[in-house]
Formats: structure tokens, sequence, C-alpha cells
């Protein structure tokens, strides 16, 4: 329990803080341009989007796979603050009238398209492969509590490292405090899946 539900509390705040902003984001910077869709503001839209669809399908894998209610209700958590957080990047690309996909690799708006290979399944840093997808989905109890949590660990770090990106780079405010929103919470996350590994006699990859 402990702090799972003070994260689910700052989540749910924020995503409606966000949420009552959605549609007026285009021109949020005060000038009134749409971003472009070579953007930073753009490019991660695109990119988290996919990531943060990643952790749902884990979140959903793992609360099929365990009894273990703190887990679950995590699982739950990081499941239903990132769909909602997709739904929203997605919504932005809607308004701006740009692609949601790219012929560039992912992150090259951070000037790092070569950094992951796309090997496996896994687009961006800190993203799982379709191996371990598969291995989450035929462990259980204890064995799957620990593979999730080491998984999310590496998943959220990548996913800080995109959000800081856009805290320096995108233009658009709204986003902007997304970003810092998502750098907070999972920073938080990342520490009580820390504790939860140590309970589980494990500890993060990484």
């Amino acid at each position: 329990m402990r702090q799972v539900g003070l994260i689910a509390g700052a989540a749910a705040t924020a995503l409606v803080a966000a949420g009552a902003i959605t549609y007026a984001v285009a021109g949020d910077d005060g000038s009134g341009r749409t971003p472009s869709a070579e953007s930073a503001d753009a490019g991660f839209a695109r990119d988290m989007a996919v990531h943060h669809q990643q952790a749902v399908e884990m979140s959903y894998i793992v609360r099929d796979r365990t009894k273990d209610e703190e887990v679950r209700r995590l699982a739950y958590d990081i499941a239903q603050t990132q769909a909602n957080q997709r739904g929203m990047m997605l919504g932005w690309l809607d308004l701006w009238g740009l692609p949601k996909v790219s012929s560039e690799p992912p992150m090259t708006w951070m000037d790092m398209g070569g950094t992951a290979s796309g090997k496996d399944g896994a687009l961006m840093p800190g993203m799982a492969t379709n191996t371990e997808l598969k291995k989450l989905g035929e462990l259980s109890g204890k064995q799957a509590e620990i593979f999730y949590l080491q998984l999310m660990t590496d998943h959220h770090k990548g996913g800080i490292h995109m959000a800081e990106g856009c805290v320096e780079q995108c233009t658009v405010g709204v986003e902007k405090r997304l970003a810092q929103g998502m750098v907070d919470a999972q920073q938080s996350e990342i520490g009580l899946m820390a504790d939860l590994l140590k309970e589980r006699g494990a500890a993060p990859r990484s």
C-alpha cells in the first residue's frame, strides 16, 4: 500500500489538470503557432505514446500473473495513468494536424535516433523486448512480480530520460508540464519498486 495510493492520487490530479486544457494546447507557447512534424513537441508525443503503450501492456500482463494486491494495485495505477497520458498526446497530434507515425527513427527529435536498434521490439531505451514480454506472460506469482518490477524500472528510466528531453526542448507549455509530471511520478515509482523488489529478495537490473 504505502506510497501507491499517494502516487496514484498525484497522478490523477495531474491528469485532470492536463485534461482540462488539452483542447487549448495548440498555441500554448503564446505564439499561436502549431508545432511542426519535426518538432520536439510532436516527436515526444509520438514516441512517448508508443513507450506508454508498452507500459500499459506489461501492467495488464502482470495483473493476470499474480494475486499480490500491492503489485496489482501499482500495475493498475501505471496502466491507467499511462493510458490516459497516451490519449492526451495522441489527441494533441490530432489537434495539430500532425501524423502519429514518422519515417524517422524514434528519438530523432532528441538527436538520439540511433540509440535503440529496435532489435526484438525494443524501439527505445528502457523498452522491453518481445522475448521479455513473452517471458513475463509465462511467469507467475513472485517470479512474475520480480520480473515486472525490474522491467518497469528500466522502462521508467528510459521514459524519464525522454520526458526530461521534452522539458528542455518542447515549446508547448502544457506538454512541458505533463513531461515534468511524468519525471516526478516515475521517479517516485522507481523508489517504490526498489522497495518491493527488496522485499522479494531481488534488486533492479541496473
